[in-house]
């Protein structure tokens, strides 16, 4: 166990953030991570850098919101986060459902109100991880020693391979002007990526990475999508959720459980009703899926939109950034019956890539 963090600690370094002397280092992470947390404070040492943690909780924040009547912007972690040259978030579960009794209408209004401080985190050097813990082994039915190890074998691999990988869908992105996405569970959308950049993730941002990821045209997403992965929002489970477009926003939405927090997500503001992300899942070695989307979002065979926020980094000079408090991603299965159409050419059916072997024209 303490090999693997000291693994992790340094990949989180090194190949993520690029920690150097004289850097400022914020650590955002729960109590159950503090094996992680003493890590990278060696890690910190090492490169003459220096570090201070913020501890997130999922009670406090549930108080917080119990209480509150007017959730509003925390100024002074606002303050550490543009002070810091580096931010390292680090997630760890003590109860997966722990602000499930929050009035999904006032988590919205505080994410709203937290704006500020995801734009500052986004301009630092940052990157998100997971320290594994018995509640995310919980959520994921597996072990406590199963999770841990599907854990660090996620992130203990050879990141400059999975980029050449990943690149090849890069090429072939960057070049392409429409893209449409079908499956035989319901879903048919279309959307122009004409201008967008494409990013390359292999553990950057995210560790573990393994996606490629670009923005649509806001106004070009047009038709249906149905997310057949379920995900956690706001401590809620949302399942079977459905979205229609029109001129790139959402006219119809429908979930098997917990419609209500969707609607709540769907109301945080103008920008919540539209796309800000296309990501296409590479990572092969996430095979299982673990209600964890820093994980799911990454498995081979899937793709995933985000409602809300467009990354800065993946949005073309000549087109407007979709803007909005909440960045929520969901997942469509794209291992059976569906294609990947770039310019009306598919270049992913039924989850095999055109320049994979087994690809069937």
């Amino acid at each position: 166990m303490e090999s693997a963090l000291r693994t992790q600690a340094e990949i989180l370094a090194s190949h993520s953030t690029d920690i150097g002397a004289g850097d400022a280092v914020l650590i955002i992470a729960p109590h159950a991570a503090e094996d992680l947390i003493v890590a990278l404070y060696d890690e910190v040492a090492r490169r003459d850098a220096t570090a201070m943690t913020v501890t997130k909780n999922p009670r406090f924040e549930r108080a917080y919101l119990t209480a509150t009547s007017e959730p509003a912007l925390e100024p002074h972690l606002l303050s550490a986060i543009e002070r810091s040259d580096v931010v390292i978030t680090i997630r760890g579960a003590t109860n997966t459902h722990e602000t499930s009794d929050v009035d999904p209408t006032k988590r919205a209004a505080y994410e709203s109100a937290r704006q500020a401080i995801r734009e500052a985190r986004l301009a630092s050097r940052w990157v998100t991880t997971q320290y594994p813990t018995p509640a995310d082994a919980q959520a994921a039915s597996m072990s406590t020693a199963e999770h841990r190890a599907f854990v660090w074998e996620a992130i203990n691999r050879d990141w400059d391979e999975q980029g050449r990988q990943q690149q090849q869908l890069v090429d072939l992105l960057d070049a392409a002007a429409d893209v449409r996405i079908a499956t035989g569970n319901g879903t048919d959308l279309s959307m122009s990526v004409a201008g967008m950049r494409v990013v390359n993730d292999y553990g950057q941002h995210n560790m573990p990475g393994g996606e490629v990821s670009t923005a649509p045209v806001v106004e070009s997403v047009e038709g249906t999508v149905v997310f057949d992965k379920p995900l956690i929002a706001q401590g809620h489970e949302l399942r079977d959720v459905s979205l229609s477009f029109v001129d790139g926003v959402v006219t119809e939405y429908a979930a098997e459980r917990n419609e209500d927090v969707l609607a709540a997500v769907l109301d945080t503001d103008a920008g919540a009703r539209r796309i800000g992300e296309l990501g296409i899942g590479m990572n092969r070695d996430i095979s299982q899926f673990t209600y964890n989307m820093l994980f799911d979002e990454k498995m081979g065979d899937t793709v995933h939109l985000a409602l809300g926020q467009a990354y800065e980094q993946t949005v073309g000079p000549a087109h407007v950034r979709n803007d909005s408090a909440i960045h929520m991603d969901m997942i469509v299965d794209m291992s059976d019956d569906s294609v990947i159409e770039f310019d009306g050419e598919p270049v992913q059916r039924d989850g095999t890539f055109v320049f994979e072997d087994g690809f069937e024209e």
